[in-house]
Order: C-alpha cells, then structure tokens, then sequence
C-alpha cells in the first residue's frame, strides 16, 4: 500500500509564495510519474503539474510561469513552488503517484489566497 502526505498549504495574499510537499512511503516499485492535482469548490480538478523520475516536467495553462515542480527519486518526494499567487488559485491541492500498479492520492492540501 502507498501512502502520499502532503504539507505547506495555508493562507497566503494575493502576490504571495507557497511551497507544497508531498512523501511518498510503502511498497512503491517502479513509478513514472508524480503530480499535482487541485479542484476548488464547485468546480472539476484540474491537473496543475506533472514530473517524471527523469524530470521532465509539465504544467496547467493556468499555472505556467508561476509554478515550478520538482521531484528527489531518492526518497520519492516531490513538491510545487507556487509564486505569484492569485486568488482563483485557491483550491485543494492534492499529490498523485502514478505507478504500473496503479495511481494513488493523498488526502489534499487546503490553499486559499485571500487579502
């Protein structure tokens, strides 16, 4: 079984930075890609980033150029600097883990930009 646990979610103001982490523990094996997912209220998730073990990394439309995704294969972490932040950001971020044995979710991150 995976376990994904995320951290570095809050409150920030309009303009602000936040940093999201997310450890992956448990019987992982071979995985290809790790992610960000986040769906506000009301609304559909949406992909927000994606990395693969070798690094290669894509975005959301509504992301790119303010977030940055990164990844350590040692310990299977990865996280999601997010600059410049806007209050249409504001949503659960929840970490994925895509694996040849299947996907797996963590429970979310709760981010709300707001002045």
């Amino acid at each position: 079984q995976v376990h994904l646990v995320e951290s570095g979610g809050g409150l920030v103001q309009p303009g602000g930075s936040l940093r999201l982490s997310c450890a992956a523990s448990g019987t992982i094996g071979s995985w290809y890609a790790m992610g960000w997912y986040r769906q506000a209220p009301g609304k559909q998730r949406e992909r927000v980033a994606r990395i693969t073990p070798g690094g290669r990394a894509s975005y959301g439309d509504s992301v790119k150029g303010r977030f940055t995704i990164s990844r350590n294969t040692a310990n299977i972490t990865v996280w999601l600097q997010m600059v410049s932040l806007k209050p249409e950001d504001t949503a659960v971020y929840y970490c994925t883990l895509d694996r040849m044995a299947g996907g797996s979710w963590g429970q979310g991150t709760q981010v709300t930009v707001s002045s």
